[in-house]
């Protein structure tokens, strides 16, 4: 049985992307949509992190946090778009065994620490908030560093359990995926193994990561708002959590399109449902971060002004 599930496995060495096959009159449309918004995600996100580098007044544990939040939505992007506007501009849409199995490991890698590093940035919050004058004694260099790396080891640890368990199941059926990119629930549509147990090894990691990751937000908020409580006067309280906006926004949009796309039931799953909202947390959402943390951010705004001035002068 064991060799001819390994026969049977050989027997797709690529995997057709048809995602975009339903409308092929839009492919330069589409092309040039992905394009802008992949080039806006880039140049926003390493712009934030290049900003934070050279300002000293960011050179602070919420700005250490947020550069590395928008280094993962770069990365985020790159796993994905590009192989986008090759199969939009191209319309070669196959792509080898090897490449897909990259592509989901690297692509859950980023999606697992962002997980992790939402987390980390509200408990960053609780302790500005609840302790201000030990917040650089407490977020230290050192422990900011620790907290990131164990953000990325949760998310490389998942993204290993992920990977191994969808592709070491056997491929021998259609090698045609309908979505655009080599995500999980279209992978394991097409197997022809008992995905039972994978399934509920990936669902019980996934949905882990995602109610724990979502429950240390929540009790972080919870203690932010009774710190928050404590603040005598209206405008101090107002002031205070205006500093928590950003990040609220970033957790709802980010945990809430997981949500929807990872925790519904089969029953209640629509692939053209799927496909909306894949695009919208990889593609659209490593684009608005820049600006959710940097619209209504005074200390990003001076930084910005200050880099463009010098860049004037000179």
């Amino acid at each position: 049985i064991k060799s001819m599930a390994e026969q049977n496995h050989s027997t797709v060495t690529e995997f057709i992307l048809i995602g975009f096959s339903d409308h092929p009159k839009l492919g330069i449309i589409l092309f040039l949509v992905f394009l802008s918004f992949y080039l806006i995600t880039v140049l926003g996100n390493m712009g934030m992190v290049l900003l934070i580098c050279l300002d000293n007044r960011l050179h602070t544990p919420m700005y250490f946090f947020l550069s590395h939040l928008s280094l993962l939505d770069a990365c985020y992007s790159s796993v994905i778009i590009p192989q986008i506007l090759i199969t939009l501009v191209t319309g070669r849409t196959s792509v080898s065994y090897n490449s897909c199995a990259t592509q989901f490991f690297f692509f859950t890698v980023c999606a697992g620490t962002e997980c992790f590093l939402l987390s980390v940035m509200a408990y960053d919050r609780y302790v500005a908030i609840s302790n201000p004058l030990l917040y650089t004694t407490a977020m230290t260099l050192g422990t900011r560093w620790g907290l990131v790396a164990g953000a990325y080891a949760g998310g490389v640890s998942g993204a290993i359990l992920r990977t191994v368990c969808t592709f070491t199941l056997s491929f021998c059926g259609s090698n045609k995926i309908n979505f655009f990119f080599c995500d999980l629930p279209p992978l394991l549509q097409l197997s022809c193994s008992d995905t039972t147990t994978s399934q509920i090894l990936i669902l019980f990691f996934g949905n882990f990561v995602i109610l724990a990751n979502a429950l240390m937000i929540l009790v972080s908020y919870l203690f932010i708002i009774r710190a928050i409580l404590h603040i005598k006067s209206v405008g101090g309280k107002v002031k205070t959590f205006s500093t928590c906006a950003s990040h609220i926004t970033a957790v709802i949009l980010f945990f809430g399109t997981l949500t929807f796309m990872y925790m519904r039931s089969n029953s209640n799953k629509s692939l053209e449902e799927d496909k909306v909202v894949s695009v919208f947390y990889t593609v659209v959402i490593p684009m608005l971060n820049p600006f959710i943390y940097s619209l209504r951010n005074k200390e990003v705004k001076a930084a910005f002004r200050k880099v463009m001035n010098r860049t004037h002068i000179f």
